[in-house]
């Protein structure tokens, strides 16, 4: 039997990979193991969450899809969630591309809308979710069509932690303190901060009314 090898760094839901459960076809990695991939010569190699340099090696010898949280050619690069939340976009597309020596700039073989509202942890695990529904659906096709990209190409760059600062959207409307909060609360995910004093206070999950914005603080020392 051929099988097939999924590779994520992380797993924001296990039930999730229910889907997967009791099939022998698939095999879970969470790194680029050369040895265990030679060792399967796998038909199918799927990367969800990755956002390391795929070695050419391996996609040159194997066919290799990746799913990225955007409607390609839209918002390649990094963060693609917190970028496009901060552009009001709050309904977009996963795109599963055919990996090339480009960044996120592949053929396309299957794409599916995803929501990006709410806190941040449920956006990925509801994209881990419906990731793991496409790699069922591609992987029973006899052949898998590709169709390059078109459209208008955009690229932004992975966020880093300093941006998590409150201070960049404190004096903006409360929809927008609300945006960047939500779009920042995820497990091992630079919160959103203020800094007052020696002391670092971080913000997560967040409601909206009219009049305010509510939620939960930590003050940690700087």
């Amino acid at each position: 039997m051929s099988q097939i090898i999924i590779i994520s760094k992380k797993k924001w839901d296990n039930s999730n990979y229910n889907l997967l459960k009791n099939n022998k076809e698939f095999i879970l990695l969470d790194n680029i193991n050369l040895k265990k991939i030679n060792q399967v010569n796998p038909r199918i190699i799927f990367f969800i969450f990755w956002s390391k340099i795929i070695p050419k090696k391996v996609f040159s010898n194997f066919l290799c899809i990746q799913f990225h949280s955007s409607d390609l050619p839209k918002f390649k690069g990094g963060s693609p969630i917190q970028n496009q939340i901060l552009k009001k976009i709050y309904k977009t597309k996963i795109s599963a591309f055919k990996i090339n020596n480009k960044i996120d700039s592949g053929d396309i073989c299957m794409k599916s809308n995803i929501s990006l509202t709410g806190k941040a942890e449920n956006i990925y695990k509801n994209i881990e979710k419906k990731s793991l529904g496409m790699i069922l659906k591609l992987s029973k096709k006899k052949k898998i069509s590709f169709k390059k990209q078109t459209g208008k190409s955009s690229f932004y760059y992975r966020r880093n932690s300093y941006q998590s600062n409150l201070s960049y959207v404190i004096n903006k409307k409360l929809v927008d303190i609300f945006d960047f909060i939500r779009m920042l609360d995820a497990s091992n995910y630079p919160k959103a901060f203020y800094k007052l004093g020696n002391k670092k206070i971080e913000l997560t999950d967040v409601s909206l009314n009219n009049q305010f914005v509510k939620g939960k603080f930590i003050i940690k020392k700087k």
